[in-house]
């Protein structure tokens, strides 16, 4: 099985949406509502591992 992959425009509008909804969290509270997103992206990716490599990535060049 091919997993999806996302267009440009698509992840533009994730972009998009992310920025919006750490723009609504109240500044005290983003850290907590990006890792709920985490855990609920985790859980819907259903891939330990896969998931770990995200993780690993997004750490890069920060």
């Amino acid at each position: 099985m091919t997993p999806k992959k996302l267009t440009i425009t698509d992840l533009e509008n994730v972009y998009d949406q992310l920025a919006d909804a750490i723009d609504q969290a109240p500044e005290s509270q983003r850290e907590k509502f990006l890792v709920k997103l985490a855990l609920l992206s985790a859980e819907a990716l259903g891939d330990t591992e896969q998931f770990n490599q995200l993780t690993r990535a997004a750490l890069l060049d920060l």
